[in-house]
């Protein structure tokens, strides 16, 4: 699996110098993100599958994803299944089932949303090819620095309880200080913490700019290296309260360790 050493990434500049965003965001191509596949989900009432999340590939067999979006009263591995190498959500590409999936074991343990993380095997191999690549995820321990430029990248809703966009899209915006990003959610009623295993990002009292319902477990990158999974946050885009993600830096060796 690729680490990027801690060194590299103090020099990651801009990975996306014009952009809006998901909400806001523009539309972009597999080509530019080859590693971003859709997690869709089996609906037993109407036996249609739809796109639910998102992923990164980690290894030919194996993504990383978040793990609220493998669990549930009626989650089974069987009704989960990624499509790779496609631009258009639901269409085109390649369909991998899943075999099963392992949630960190510290998952909502601190707090509803800490730990939010899982790896997924899949039933059968990907195979390489210009569009189907694995990712590169950072350094254990390594941190951010705030106002660092990151992105988003994925297929979910344009704007908070909206409509997915049948193109995958991404959009940059600025990651955000954690003690103060915890003080915002502070304000809001409700038992969701924001802990140092997570990383803010938005565009501070201004808002525009974020992931949305559908893009959770995929991605939050800083020159391309995955650095963050996207897990909660209040309404989309949100001025006041920005996205989180998972830290990825707080789980890199787990991650390694146990996804071969």
């Amino acid at each position: 699996m690729s680490l990027l050493p801690l060194a590299v990434l103090l020099f990651v500049g801009s990975a996306l110098a014009t952009s809006n965003r998901i909400v806001g965001g523009e539309e972009t191509s597999i080509e530019k993100y080859p590693y971003i596949v859709q997690v869709e989900g089996y609906t037993t009432f109407n036996g249609h599958w739809n796109q639910v999340c998102g992923a990164n590939i980690l290894l030919k067999d194996w993504i990383l994803s978040a793990a609220h979006c493998f669990e549930g009263w009626t989650y089974r591995p069987e009704y989960r299944r990624i499509r790779a190498g496609t631009t258009y959500r639901s269409e085109g590409g390649v369909v991998h089932y899943v075999d099963y999936e392992v949630n960190h074991p510290e998952y909502r343990k601190v707090s509803r949303f800490d730990a939010d993380i899982n790896i997924v095997k899949l039933s059968t191999p990907l195979v390489w090819n210009p569009v189907i690549q694995r990712a590169t995820i950072v350094a254990q321990g390594y941190e951010l620095p705030d106002n660092a430029a990151v992105v988003h990248a994925g297929w979910g809703d344009t704007s908070f309880d909206g409509v997915a966009s049948r193109v995958l899209r991404h959009v940059e915006l600025y990651t955000i200080n954690n003690i103060l990003c915890r003080d915002r959610y502070k304000l809001l009623p409700g038992t969701n913490v924001v802990t140092p295993n997570m990383i803010c990002a938005g565009l501070l009292d201004i808002g525009g700019r974020d992931a949305c319902q559908g893009d959770s477990g995929g991605p939050l990158y800083a020159g391309g290296i995955v650095v963050g999974i996207v897990s909660w946050g209040h309404t989309c885009a949100n001025a006041t309260f920005p996205g989180i993600s998972t830290k990825v830096s707080s789980y890199t060796d787990w991650i390694t360790k146990n996804a071969r």
